[in-house]
């Protein structure tokens, strides 16, 4: 492609209809009032993913492009270019060829002459570079990984114990950063995301510190600090998150929004007032992860299948259940940006909005403003909706509300705390809900739970035990059957788990338990409806992901009832 033919990246994402004129005059405005490359405010206002942006670029400047999260990085390569100058430039080092004496360089803007001559230099007279190009966020996360931290939580906390300054360590930071107390909270929040926490506690007590990170849903003790550092590290906590730090004997609430590895990370702050001292626990909010595609839930094909077909009818009520933090608003989401499209107008309230997304109208409830999930509706039916999410259920006012909007023609998705799926029946009765008002307008109810994943690295096989068998529904005739254990390994920090996965029940009501919640049937007579029905429990599911090697049963025994069998 010749010079005169290239057209500008905006032209080029139009020609290939990724985003219209109207998000590409959008990005240009913002470019007037906040100078930055095109590519990465396209990104920003949510038009295009990081991807699209990449090949695009890659595509019109006939450059090579490079997926940073699927590279293995050479380490003589790190060592040629510091971390200041990786940062300043936007650069990362990839592979260093000694022979050729040239050096593959991952560039945000591979037209950058000043980055460019200045590695030129480094490398000296005989040295050359490969310019590839890689997005903005995929550089700087790299850059984390692989440098390490700005910071070492041990050194900050040596030069507040000895007030000696590890130069070495400041030699890259500005001035802004130069409080000690400052960049110790940055390294915490940011070792945090690094490992995966989804909570951070801070619980002061007599005379210590205790920070706790909980990790896959367990909480593992990270740090023990002095008292005498907390009344510093909360101020500064209440100062990020925007509350009240004169104010310490009544709980407060707020929200911190960073920018790690090149993306966005929002944490929830709660302060609450102890024998101690206040207790300040803050929970991640990771936009990457808080949205996963429908597919990457983990179902198996007919549940999938299943979903999908719920989720097709335009009205009715589908509710999600499960205890606190067993993944039900991800679920939600997944289920929202599966069916975000312009054809729809989405609507939701939710007490806090926890991940911002694009064409849906997010409400949070405010109480202090009379907005609660009731009025919320009320409102909400006045703005056109198709598809309407309602944080959780809680009343009978706002169940009402939620099934009054299902029999006016609209799609209704919300969240209520039961142990399974058919419990939620019983739950809404309970609340106040007639029973001739649910059957028919409940699409089906999702029950999950989340349970670790056995490590890769470290799971080995193992002959399933006899009591192991008798949990599994095998009869002692069976063949012997292989199952997996992990010893731990660096890879998980010894833990022998690393991430999780949701186990899932999906109930689809049909006519004959219409029927039966119509005429109040207990329980049992709905269970037993359902599993005719070829209804899959919490235990079946979380039973077949041990046979696949990917959890184990002690795992499951710890979040579902096994005592009942799988039936």
């Amino acid at each position: 492609m010749s010079d005169k033919t290239k057209l500008p990246l905006g032209q080029t994402l139009i020609k290939n209809g990724m985003i219209s004129e109207d998000q590409l005059r959008i990005a240009l405005t913002e470019q007037k009032r906040n100078p930055q490359p095109l590519g990465k405010l396209l990104v920003e206002l949510g038009f295009v993913t990081e991807a699209t942006v990449r090949e695009a670029l890659s595509a019109n400047l006939s450059q090579q492009s490079a997926d940073l999260s699927n590279m293995v990085v050479d380490a003589g390569a790190l060592k040629l270019i510091r971390k200041d100058v990786a940062k300043r430039y936007h650069i990362f080092p990839l592979v260093y060829d000694r022979g050729q004496r040239a050096l593959t360089l991952a560039m945000a803007d591979t037209s950058n002459i000043i980055a460019l001559d200045h590695i030129r230099a480094m490398l000296g007279k005989d040295g050359s570079v490969v310019p590839v190009l890689a997005s903005h966020s995929d550089i700087a996360r790299a850059i984390d990984q692989y440098y390490g931290f700005e910071m070492s939580i041990d050194g900050i906390l040596h030069e507040i114990e000895t007030g000696e300054v590890d130069y070495r360590q400041m030699q890259n930071v500005s001035d802004e950063y130069s409080q000690p107390l400052v960049r110790l909270m940055d390294a915490i929040l940011a070792d945090a995301v690094q490992q995966n926490a989804s909570d951070i506690h801070f619980e002061p007590e007599q005379s210590f510190l205790r920070i706790r990170y909980r990790i896959d849903g367990i909480l593992h003790q990270i740090r023990s600090l002095h008292k005498s550092y907390w009344p510093a590290m909360a101020v500064r906590l209440k100062i990020m998150s925007n509350m009240n730090i004169a104010e310490n004997r009544a709980p407060q609430d707020g929200r911190i929004s960073i920018r790690f590895s090149g993306r966005q990370i929002d944490f929830r702050a709660a302060a609450q007032p102890t024998t101690h001292g206040e207790n300040i626990v803050l929970r991640v909010l990771d936009r990457q992860k808080g949205i996963v595609p429908i597919d990457g839930l983990g179902l198996g094909e007919q549940e999938l299948a299943l979903l999908k077909l719920m989720i097709a009818r335009p009205d009715g009520v589908i509710l999600v259940t499960g205890p606190t933090g067993s993944g039900k608003t991800t679920t939600l989401y997944s289920i929202l940006n599966h069916i975000n499209d312009e054809s729809v107008n989405i609507m939701t309230l939710e007490d806090p909005v926890e991940y911002p997304m694009a064409m849906i109208r997010q409400t949070s409830v405010n109480e202090s403003a009379k907005l609660g999930f009731a009025n919320g509706i009320r409102s909400m039916m006045r703005q056109d909706p198709d598809i309407i999410l309602v944080g959780e259920i809680r009343d009978a006012e706002t169940a009402e509300m939620a099934f009054s909007a299902a029999m006016t023609g609209h799609q209704v998705y919300s969240t209520l705390h039961t142990n399974s799926a058919i419990g939620a029946v019983a739950r809404l009765l309970d609340i106040g809900i007639l029973p001739d008002i649910m059957a028919g307008n409940i699409i089906g109810i999702i029950a999950q739970r989340l349970v670790r994943k056995l490590c890769p690295h470290c799971k080995r096989p193992v002959i399933a035990s006899a009591l192991e068998r008798r949990l599994l529904g095998l009869p002692d005739s069976a063949p012997a059957v292989t199952l997996y254990r992990s010893r731990g390994c660096e890879h998980c920090s010894h833990r022998g788990y690393k991430g999780r996965l949701a186990i899932i029940e999906l109930l689809k009501l049909n006519d004959e338990l219409d029927e039966l919640i119509g005429r109040r049937a207990t329980a049992r007579e709905l269970k037993r409806a359902a599993l005719a029905a070829g209804f899959q429990s919490l235990l079946a599911d979380g039973l077949r992901r041990v046979r696949e090697g990917v959890t184990s049963i002690d795992e499951v025994a710890r979040v579902v009832d096994m005592t009942g069998g799988v039936h």
